[in-house]
């Protein structure tokens, strides 16, 4: 598979997707494609709740199921990406990508979606060299918690704090 599969691989997408996405009562189930995300995630102290599924296809290939997370679910996309609530979007991936193409898709939404691009790169740069290659089945978390930062997991393998809420808002 070569990297224009996953090129266009977005967190702002899924977030935008889970937001507003058709699947209604179906989303909130947990399940889609044949992969069963949890109804909730921990963050900290607070329990966040899934608010919607999105599948992520490019061309033929199904690439991952995305599940957003939030305090207080919505279906209001501008109020999730404005709010400063605690939030998490779950990449499940269903197939194998190398580092190169997740670093080159995170670079792509990274470039559409940062607001203040120069304040955010060092802090982005240094979430891209931690990144991993991800196997079918593995997942991928980003957690926001407001004051605390975004916490990247691999798995239950948490591999970096970024703080600040422009880091969040460019990865949301």
């Amino acid at each position: 598979m070569t990297s224009a599969v996953v090129g266009t691989l977005s967190l702002a997408a899924v977030l935008v997707v889970s937001a507003v996405s058709p699947l209604g009562t179906a989303a909130l189930a947990g399940e889609l494609a044949g992969i069963t995300l949890p109804d909730t995630l921990k963050a900290g102290e607070k329990t966040l709740k899934l608010n919607g599924l999105g599948l992520r296809k490019k061309a033929m290939f199904k690439v991952y199921v995305g599940g957003l997370y939030l305090e207080s679910p919505s279906k209001d996309a501008g109020a999730i990406l404005s709010s400063d609530q605690a939030k998490a979007i779950r990449l499940h991936f269903l197939r194998d990508l190398t580092k190169g193409q997740l670093v080159e898709a995170f670079q792509e939404g990274f470039e559409a979606n940062a607001k203040d691009k120069a304040a955010q790169k060092p802090a982005f740069d240094k979430m891209l060299a931690l990144v991993p290659d991800v196997k079918e089945g593995s997942t991928l978390t980003f957690t926001s918690m407001p004051g605390n930062g975004t916490t990247l997991h691999v798995g239950s393998k948490e591999l970096g704090v970024f703080d600040g809420k422009g880091f969040a808002d460019a990865v949301f």
